[in-house]
């Protein structure tokens, strides 16, 4: 038997009839199979993947293309080799054809040969970065570089840097001297692998298989016996043979072949262990003759310890008849006593369960639903822990069910019986809020206690419920004495909310008839959900700091009895208790808003003070819920806000239509201001709007009337404003917005918007009558005078001037600066008006003006005409410095044109004769403008004659 042996440590053991025996620790596919011989084709298996085996050609190539081979673009590149790098076909890549070829020609067609070696660290020969950097071959990044080679493209030559050095053999010789022993030493030691045969001497390397180390070996398992006795029972007799009589013969001599080769093996192996355990025998001889030289000394020493442990023996039987017996027979007394004591209990425990029934009886007459059901608990959980199995006992558990289920309907009984009474109790006409104290508060306590204790919670709900229904009842009963009062006709919904014949006086009667009641109502519940969180408390082991004040009004006594109500249901039930309040008053608002229905006030319109009334009834219905439930409700409050949205459109409405028939009759001449109006504008001045007796359209007096009145109206004492009638009242009716906004704050808003649709009217309505000349085809006026745009300049003056205090009146005025802007705006385009009129006409003086005498000329007394109009129609109307500023347009105006006219007639500042006539006409001029005072004494002196040489 040879036995050669690789540098791997994989052993491979051939036999003399060729067979192939290699180790399990070896991963090679070819290698693992015992049956093949090196004369098997190469393609019936791959040498680097284990236990694959194919049965044709086909699916081996399948298998090289799968798993040994990579594509790089268009290319594979075969990598069925050693470390994936094949030995014909290394690097370059090839066509899909040419790679069939390949694999057809090197590696299905292959002959067997003997197995390489494994790589190991002594296999490396050649620098990885040289082989991966070589400088030799171009960039591969190209698909023609990759086929054709590097010299497909043009190559570029580097020239060499001159920061590196040149690098000589001498510069590695020290490397070399250090490395050359080493790399020599590699060189012998590969050569000896490579030549080295298995000789016999090496039978003492074979390993011995693991199947013989184990510590059990079991023959009659195949598997085991197949690993012990390998090949064995293999051999088959050929079919194909001559005879079988020739066929058996062969078949024992290769049986007796086998059993000597195995038997010689196992000798083999034999010889190797008795070598080891003489190895060992011998290493380990000088502790095997002092074990047994010590072995006389440890015998010695067992025959002492088994005299102590007899003595040890004798004394614990001894102690155990004296002492131990004694002691156990007392305890056994003892223990006895204790289950006589026992029994005993348990028998006045049975006695006492027995009285449990009438003791229930008795608590539930004298209302102790809590010490009840407490009894009842107490008695099940000893039946169920100590009593359990009693035979007199077995039908008590299902008496006490059935009791506890009859204290539920009891407690839910009583406490809605109590609920309807409480709550249905007759309102009182004299003072309601004195009987809206709960009545007796004892009796509630011991029905919620009783409640909590058996944890029906539903009572939140059920006194919910009745509080609603009582609502509804009182609403419904005020609405039918309200209506058979009268001659309406009964027409009721439902609920009873709703009346849709009532008066306006009637429907503010019932509105606050209902509130008075629902107040009453209200407190008797809040009086009920006090006493009930106060027994929630008290059942949860506290008190609630917040309730404290109340209860001591109440002076309800509580039951007596140990927290049993967990924190997660106490904080469960108060938040139901605080949300039945608010509830209850929201739904308190939600029935009177509609009680306030939108025909009441479509049939018959409200005043301003039936408005006030209503807004105090509602204001003083609201305070009071929100005293109760400490939250606004919002219903009735948003009902107010709709009547009182009707009232302000339907007062705006009015005033704006009586506005714009005024604005179309309006003469637009200038009035006598009454004194009515002047106070009006002095409380506006100071935002007072307290209410006063108004003007009304009659008590307007015209200049032409002899009725007492200031002809302008003075602004704090000093500015004077000329205006026309309809100014009078849209101060009136600005007046009146404010006064309503002040007696009723919920109108301030809409007032607001409203001041400021008002004022944008007015602007736009008088802009067309005036400036659009709509006040001829309105009111009939031949034409529109300065005087008239003087006017309304002024009138939108004095609305810019309120305008602020208005603002500051109605806290909250949006578009207030859009309005300012539109009223400053038409003030200067009324003022572009007047002055564009004068300078038109002015301009066509001085287009037929020729500096030649008489001086004046006529031309220049047209102007000075003209100017004086002017001065006169809006004197007694603008302001001084508003003249000035319009009159300042003017001469800008004047001076711009006489220069265009002076230029076309080539008068130059020479000191010539037509130069002395303009400086004569100048002089008239100015004369003129100073006479009028129409423009700033700055601006009166001679400086024209100067100025208007300077082009």
């Amino acid at each position: 038997m040879a036995t050669v042996e690789h540098k791997s440590t994989a052993t491979v053991t051939t036999s003399t009839a060729g067979e192939v025996e290699i180790p399990a620790d070896r991963k090679l596919s070819t290698a693992s199979n015992f049956n093949n011989s090196f004369n098997a084709p190469s393609w019936h298996s791959c040498y680097y993947c284990t236990r694959e085996h194919f049965k044709n050609i086909g699916q081996f190539v399948n298998h090289l293309r799968s798993r040994h081979c990579t594509r790089e673009g268009g290319s594979f590149v075969c990598r069925y080799g050693f470390n994936g790098v094949c030995a014909s076909l290394p690097l370059d890549g090839v066509s899909d054809r040419d790679y069939d070829a390949h694999v057809s020609k090197y590696h299905v067609n292959q002959q067997t040969q003997e197995l390489p070696p494994e790589w190991g660290v002594y296999s490396a020969a050649q620098n990885l970065p040289a082989v991966l950097n070589d400088p030799q071959r171009g960039k591969q990044s190209s698909l023609f570089t990759k086929k054709w080679g590097e010299h497909f493209i043009e190559r570029v030559h580097i020239p060499a840097s001159p920061h590196l050095p040149d690098i000589t053999h001498s510069d590695f010789a020290v490397y070399l001297g250090s490395v050359g022993k080493r790399y020599r030493w590699h060189e012998r030691r590969q050569q000896q692998q490579f030549s080295s045969t298995p000789t016999p001497e090496h039978l003492s390397s074979v390993p011995i298989p693991d199947i013989f180390l184990k510590s059990h070996l079991q023959l009659h398992h195949s598997t085991t016996f197949s690993q012990v006795f390998p090949n064995y029972m293999q051999s088959e007799p050929n079919a194909n043979g001559p005879s079988i009589q020739s066929t058996a013969s062969s078949s024992i001599l290769t049986v007796q072949k086998v059993g000597r080769h195995l038997q010689e093996q196992l000798s083999h192996y034999l010889d190797i262990v008795e070598v080891k355990i003489a190895q060992q025998v011998a290493q380990k001889s000088g502790a095997f003759f002092h074990a047994m030289t010590t072995q006389h000394a440890i015998l010695a020493e067992m025959e002492e310890a088994a005299e102590q442990v007899r003595q040890l023996r004798s004394a614990l039987a001894h102690l155990h008849g004296s002492t131990v017996v004694d002691s156990f027979r007392v305890m056994r007394y003892t223990q006895r006593r204790q289950h006589y004591i026992a029994t005993l209990d348990k028998l006045r425990l049975m006695a006492t369960v027995h009285k449990t029934q009438p003791m229930l009886q008795l608590l539930l007459g004298t209302q102790d639903y809590v010490a009840a059901l407490d009894l009842i608990s107490t008695t099940q959980e000893i039946l169920a822990a100590e009593l359990l199995g009693v035979h007199c006992f077995k039908h008590l558990p299902m008496q006490l069910g059935e009791m506890e289920k009859l204290i539920d309907k009891m407690l839910t009984t009583e406490f809605e019986r109590y609920a309807a009474t409480d709550l249905n109790r007759p309102l009182l006409e004299g003072d309601l809020e004195s009987d809206s104290v709960c009545a007796e508060e004892d009796k509630l306590v011991a029905i919620i206690m009783g409640l909590l204790r058996k944890q029906n919670f539903s009572f939140v709900q059920s006194y919910q419920q009745e509080s609603v229904a009582t609502i509804r009842a009182i609403i419904k009963q005020l609405l039918i004495e309200v209506i058979s009062r009268g001659d309406h006709e009964m027409c009721l919904t439902g609920a009873g909310e709703q009346s849709l014949d009532l008066t306006l006086v009637e429907w503010l009667t019932l509105l606050q008839r209902a509130s008075r009641a629902l107040c009453a109502v209200l407190d008797r519940i809040k009086s009920v959900i006090c006493i009930m969180q106060h027994t929630v408390d008290a059942a949860a082991g506290g008190s609630n700091p917040s309730l404290k004040n109340k209860m001591r009004e109440h002076a309800v006594n509580l039951i007596d009895s140990e927290a049993f109500l967990s924190s997660t249901h106490h904080e469960k039930i108060s938040t139901q208790l605080d949300q039945l309040l608010q509830f209850v008053c929201h739904y308190c608002h939600e029935r009177c808003a509609n009680i306030m229905s939108p025909q009441c006030l479509e049939n018959s319109f409200a005043s301003e003070e039936e408005l006030l009334q209503l807004a105090s009834i509602v204001n003083e219905f609201s305070d009071a819920t929100q005293s109760i439930c400490d939250t606004p409700s919002v219903p009735l409050q948003l009902a107010l806000k709709v009547q009182a949205s009707r009232y302000a459109q339907r007062f705006h409405s009015e005033r704006k239509q009586k506005l714009a028939l005024l604005l179309d009759q309006e003469r637009w001449r200038q009035v006598d201001i009454p004194y009515e109006f002047q106070r009006i504008i002095d409380r506006m001045t100071v935002s007072d709007y307290v209410k006063q007796s108004a003007p009304t359209q009659g008590h307007l007096i015209t200049s032409n009337g002899d009725n007492p009145g200031n002809p302008v109206l003075l602004l704090e004492g000093k500015q004077p404003f000329a205006l026309v009638s309809v100014a009078l009242m849209l101060i009136q009716m600005l007046y009146e917005y404010g006064s309503s906004a002040h007696r009723l704050s919920l109108l301030m808003t809409y007032h607001s918007r409203n001041v400021v649709d008002l004022l944008r009217s007015f602007n736009s309505r008088s802009c067309q009558l005036i400036i659009g000349a709509g006040a001829m085809r309105v009111a009939g006026l031949k034409t529109i005078t300065s005087t008239n745009l003087a006017l309304v300049s002024r009138t939108l003056q004095l609305v810019i001037y309120l305008l602020p205090r208005l603002r500051k009146h109605f806290e909250s005025m949006s578009g207030y600066e859009a309005i300012e802007r539109d009223y400053q705006s038409h003030v200067k385009e009324i003022e572009n008006k007047i002055h564009g009129i004068v300078s038109e006409r002015v301009a066509v003086q001085l287009e037929t003006w020729e500096a030649r005498p008489p001086i004046p000329s006529q031309s220049f007394r047209h102007i000075s005409r003209h100017l004086v109009k002017l001065h006169e129609a809006i004197a007694g109307v603008l302001p001084e410095q508003q003249i000035h500023e319009i009159y300042g347009v003017v001469h800008r105006n004047f001076k711009d044109k006489l220069r265009e006219q002076l230029l076309r007639l080539n008068i130059n500042n020479n000191g010539g004769p037509q130069h002395g006539v303009v400086t004569s006409e100048l002089t008239f001029y100015m004369e003129t403008l100073r006479t009028l005072k129409a423009l700033p004494p700055s601006q009166l002196d001679n400086g024209i004659l100067e100025q208007i040489w300077l082009y």
